[in-house]
């Protein structure tokens, strides 16, 4: 792992291969290794780009007086890329959907493509009954440590209220544990979490800075899969939104496809990467 500095803090990241830049983003109490399966699968010729954000799993805390809301988090990608000069940047969005405002926030310059997988979208802040436990929890003394501890029993973890509506298929033990240890050890991750949790989510807002991708004209493809938690409507509107858009589907899957569906999601991604189209 490497480490780069962003206004927020330390961002730890991942990097591989060589070639135009595809950066892999994960979701909120998760890190880059939801990509571990997917990425021996991708195509050679790019450099793929996985940064820990500061979402749960972090392994060290921001700065105590970053902006960690919605808003400070979709800068703090924006400063990622910055920070490591890339241009010409295929970002993958999956789960936590506040890159997806890039561009409402003028700030998606260095994005030429994008792909987008089941992650909120519109009024879809926190999704879902799993979004809902998650900010909850965020607002209960212990309530984040107590969810982490309820995930990493296995039966309980497969309840819709955790990871049940997320994977088709139960996610491993050592993936959770991994993913959790840092909300369980250390107070300064716990405030962070707490700080994107309980920042404001204005529902018109975040419809509106959905519909600004109308303006993104850079290819972009679609990748959704049937789940109670991402409404396929939300994949088909976004695919009607980009002006270069196109929808496809990864069957037998739920949000996570890249774990239920490893080789499904790593075909159509390298599809797309190498298509002339998205070039």
């Amino acid at each position: 792992m490497r480490d780069v500095e962003v206004p927020a803090g330390v961002v730890a990241y991942d990097v591989t291969g060589s070639g135009p830049p595809v950066v892999l983003l994960h979701g909120l109490m998760m890190d880059h290794t939801v990509w571990d399966r997917v990425l021996p699968l991708l195509p050679e010729g790019f450099t793929y780009v996985r940064p820990v954000l500061p979402l749960g799993a972090h392994r060290r805390p921001m700065e105590p007086d970053a902006d960690l809301t919605l808003r400070g988090q979709v800068d703090l990608v924006a400063d990622f890329l910055d920070a490591l000069g890339l241009d010409g940047v295929t970002l993958v969005h999956t789960d936590w959907g506040g890159a997806l405002f890039l561009t409402a926030r003028g700030r998606d310059q260095r994005v030429a493509r994008q792909v987008i997988l089941p992650c909120e979208a519109f009024d879809n802040f926190p999704p879902g009954l799993p979004g809902t436990m998650v900010k909850l929890a965020a607002r209960m003394p212990g309530g984040l440590g107590f969810a982490a501890r309820q995930l990493r029993i296995g039966p309980l973890r497969r309840l819709p209220m955790l990871f049940g509506q997320m994977a088709r298929r139960p996610v491993p033990d050592e993936l959770i544990r991994h993913w959790t240890e840092p909300l369980l050890a250390d107070p300064g991750i716990r405030r962070d979490l707490r700080a994107y949790c309980n920042g404001p989510f204005d529902k018109e807002e975040l419809v509106r800075d959905t519909e600004a991708l109308r303006g993104f004209t850079g290819p972009a493809l679609v990748l959704w899969s049937a789940n109670r938690v991402m409404p396929t409507e939300h994949g088909r509107r976004l695919a009607q939104l980009l002006p270069a858009g196109r929808y496809a589907e990864v069957p037998d899957a739920y949000v996570l496809s890249m774990l239920d569906q490893p080789e499904a999601v790593a075909r159509e991604l390298g599809r797309f990467l190498t298509s002339p189209a998205a070039g």
